[in-house]
């Protein structure tokens, strides 16, 4: 795999939209070896101010401009899945490492592409699942590893939010709702996270069955989710979805259920789980997270590129969750 040789990653955006503000976008300058020298948008007025905002050196409203940009050497795709393919077979031809934002794809075919198209032409691709570098779930997989809670036997997702009218009145740009641009709605969008991490945790899912639907008719794709899923090592997994619950419902909740005892999270809440054993031990575990929730596995990827480090989240690993969730909507 083709490795940057001047010893510092130069990083070039496209799409600067909200997750560029702090979630990632800003942990590229404080990483060491890394910098970010480029960036892109179809507005120019957006473009420009962001790159004033940020103190950006380039921004370009086309994305060829920027991928063929000689200072950049590698290119952070964080535009909605629908033109994930297209500019990762683009970044890749220009021999760039591509760092993807979640999910990797609208399909699980589209993801092969491109896992393809970078082996092809040597160089690495990475996912923004980050949560996999979060010091909370890196203690929560180590304490399993060690078997605290013995032998696992099944995980359960329970996921209610409120149907907010207000956040998809606008349907033309939430694009989250719809499935031509993200493969599906917010199933797509959020339970993406808790099955990559899952994956990470317990290892691949081998088999999965569900069910979808569309109950409140606000939007296209489905607002409600039902699975059952079994992994290559034989744990068995439960999981539901609901995007149009009441808030007396609203629940982010997943329990790890091992012969000797579980481990309960939130995946979108503080850095914080409980772990309780059959001996009546109950701790609770806390961690800081960072500023910039990306930051950690921009590290590893920074590290990764330059031949120093590894990293957890890869277009391979990635491609599974999007195998997964495809199998639950057919």
């Amino acid at each position: 795999m083709r490795k940057i040789k001047d010893n510092e990653v130069r990083w070039g955006i496209l799409g600067v939209g909200d997750v560029c503000e702090r979630k990632s976008a800003p942990a590229m300058n404080l990483v060491g070896n890394s910098r970010l020298v480029a960036v892109m948008r179809r507005s120019a007025e957006k473009v420009r101010d962001y790159a004033k905002r940020h103190q950006v050196s380039k921004w370009y409203t086309d994305a060829d401009e920027l991928i063929n940009d000689p200072e950049v050497n590698a290119i952070y795709i964080a535009t909605p899945p629908h033109v994930h393919r297209e500019l990762t077979l683009k970044a890749a031809a220009a021999g760039k490492p591509v760092y993807v934002e979640k999910p990797m794809a609208r399909t699980y075919e589209e993801c092969k592409e491109m896992i393809e198209a970078c082996e092809a032409a040597g160089v690495p691709l990475y996912v923004a699942y980050y949560r996999r570098t979060l010091p909370h779930f890196v203690k929560i997989k180590e304490l399993i590893h060690e078997g605290r809670i013995g032998d696992v036997r099944y995980v359960n997702i329970q996921m209610n939010q409120v149907l907010v009218p207000e956040v998809v009145r606008n349907l033309d740009n939430n694009w989250r709702v719809n499935p031509e641009m993200a493969g599906g709605g917010y199933f797509y969008d959020l339970a993406s996270h808790q099955l990559d991490f899952l994956d990470f945790a317990l290892g691949p899912i081998k088999s999965v069955k569900g069910f979808k639907g569309n109950q409140a008719g606000i939007y296209e794709a489905e607002d409600l989710v039902t699975a059952v899923f079994e992994f290559e090592s034989g744990v068995m997994g439960t999981g539901s979805w609901c995007f149009s619950s009441s808030e007396v419902s609203a629940k982010d909740h997943t329990t790890i259920i091992g012969s000797r005892g579980q481990i309960s999270y939130e995946t979108f809440g503080a850095g914080k789980f409980i772990l309780e054993t059959e001996n009546g031990e109950k701790e609770c575990f806390e961690f800081d997270l960072p500023n910039h929730i990306q930051h950690f596995l921009i590290q590893s990827i920074v590290g990764d590129i330059l031949g120093e480090d590894s990293s957890p989240s890869t277009g391979v690993s990635a491609a599974r969750t999007n195998w997964v969730m495809e199998e639950i909507g057919r």
